[in-house]
């Protein structure tokens, strides 16, 4: 397919797009306002229920006293009855429209004497107990109605007689009491939701706006430089938000130290490999123009000179810059890797003519990451052997010192005197000119040291010599 025929895919959504859900205030909103929002339904069926409850309390009240109103109005006289209903309590009965009383008095139970309609009587009849009020719902022309009953004996022992009187009243009553009851229940409580709905997104905007201040303050680092991962400074902020602004700043530190880092390296190898790779140039130069074989040859071995301190400072550099990440620490016997390492420096020290021994405990645990820890002793059994000199002794230890292991490298050479002591440790500082060294081997056991919590120190010997000695913590010391 020719270059004009391609066409640009659009990327893909990232997995994170693709999950990022509502935001924080949208879901504060949610969990805050639905359950005052169900609360105010439960509510609402509750206060229905309870408003019809008394509603219905206030009818069968009323019934009950009307009928017993009603009862008092028709007098047994002997055998019969005297029924003074007067026009005035008639209508005072029927006088709402809308909601029309019935009532109706039988004699027997039943037979229809007095009333403004049949009424009838409960589904389930039974003996009824004399003047005990009976209240029960029944339909009537369609309409629910509730009824209250009560029926009353006269006549004498000879000829006993019962009489039921009966009022009943629309439920229409009940549901009007009932809206209206809920209607000035509710509406208050509507309002103050919708206040407190009000006040409950005023106090999650205000609330959040420390993080609102926080995202602004990581939007403004948009520049790609260590000053743009400063700390983070919020004055004003809950104690969650300076959490989250303390757990950024560490971010931002560890990030702002790994690009320092990274700098530093690629400033330091820039540096350091500049003049041998000029060197190497400028022999590999003069080589080509050499014709004397034995001048060609001192050109060459100037040349594998150059490459081998080039090859040793660009693994020094390496192993620094691997120095400077976190280490993952886990019990370790130093004692063993002593002597194991000094097994592996054993042949050179022979060829170099230095007697190099190990002397210490057997076995001593310490917090220590192998790699790391192998790499410090090789390279002070390295320093030591490349500048104790011939005929030299070199002696590799290790020793519990309380809450700490000690490792040392000393050597009875020429040694340092008491001005150079402090720049041991410094990066690319050097005391001697002998070949083959750069400067960064004690650099890199003081930082491997750091590394593991403990801490690198050198000392002079007397009569001659040097002593570089590790620290580091001890492994289940009690």
């Amino acid at each position: 397919m020719s270059p004009l025929a391609r066409q640009a895919v659009p990327p893909a959504p990232s997995t994170a797009m693709l999950r990022q859900g509502l935001s924080l205030k949208r879901q504060l909103l949610i969990w805050l306002l639905l359950p005052q929002l169900v609360l105010l339904l439960v509510g609402g069926v509750l206060a229905y229920r309870v408003a019809l409850s008394y509603a219905e309390k206030a009818i069968d009240q009323s019934l009950t006293q009307s009928v017993r109103s009603l009862s008092r109005q028709v007098k047994p006289v002997g055998s019969g009855l005297l029924i003074d209903f007067p026009r005035a309590a008639q209508d005072i009965i029927e006088q709402d429209p809308k909601d029309r009383v019935s009532y109706m008095v039988s004699s027997p139970p039943g037979s229809f004497l007095l009333g403004n309609g049949k009424l009838p009587g409960p589904e389930q009849p039974a003996p009824f107990m004399a003047n005990e009020t009976v209240l029960y719902n029944a339909q009537i022309d369609g309409r629910a109605m509730r009824v209250a009953l009560l029926e009353v004996d006269y006549g004498d022992s000879q000829s006993p007689q019962r009489m039921r009187v009966q009022l009943a009243k629309s439920l229409a009553v009940q549901q009007r009491l009932t809206t209206e009851l809920i209607a000035d229940m509710l509406v208050p409580l509507l309002l103050l939701g919708a206040v407190l709905s009000m006040l409950v997104y005023g106090g999650i905007s205000r609330g959040l706006q420390p993080l609102t201040r926080l995202q602004a303050q990581l939007g403004d680092r948009s520049e790609p430089a260590l000053s743009a991962l400063s700390p983070i400074e919020l004055t004003q902020a809950p104690q969650e938000v300076h959490a989250l602004a303390a757990a950024v700043n560490q971010l931002l530190s560890a990030v702002r130290r790994s690009l320092g880092q990274e700098k530093r390296f690629l400033n330091d190898a820039a540096h350091q490999l500049r003049t041998p790779l000029a060197g190497l140039i400028s022999q590999t130069e003069l080589a080509l123009t050499e014709t004397d074989p034995d001048a060609l040859r001192e050109r060459l071995n100037k040349v594998l000179s150059g490459a081998q301190r080039s090859a040793h400072l660009v693994h020094q550099l390496l192993s620094l810059a691997r120095n400077e990440v976190e280490v993952r620490l886990a019990p370790l016997d130093i004692a063993e890797l002593a002597r194991d390492v000094a097994r592996q420096w054993t042949p050179r020290a022979l060829k170099a003519g230095i007697d190099l021994g190990f002397e210490g405990a057997d076995h001593l645990l310490v917090m220590g990451e192998a790699l790391l820890l192998r790499e410090a002793l090789s390279n002070l059994i390295d320093n030591a052997l490349t500048y104790a000199g011939p005929n030299s002794e070199v002696t590799l230890s290790a020793q519990a010192s309380g809450a700490q292991v000690l490792v040392a490298v000393q050597d009875n050479g020429v040694g340092l005197s008491e001005a150079d002591l402090p720049h041991v440790f410094e990066r690319f500082w050097r005391a001697s000119h002998v070949p083959g060294g750069c400067g960064l081997g004690l650099a890199i056991v003081n930082e491997i040291a750091q590394r593991h919590g403990g801490s690198a120190s050198v000392t002079a010997v007397l009569p001659q010599g040097l002593r570089v000695q590790l620290l580091l913590p001890r492994a289940n010391h009690d």
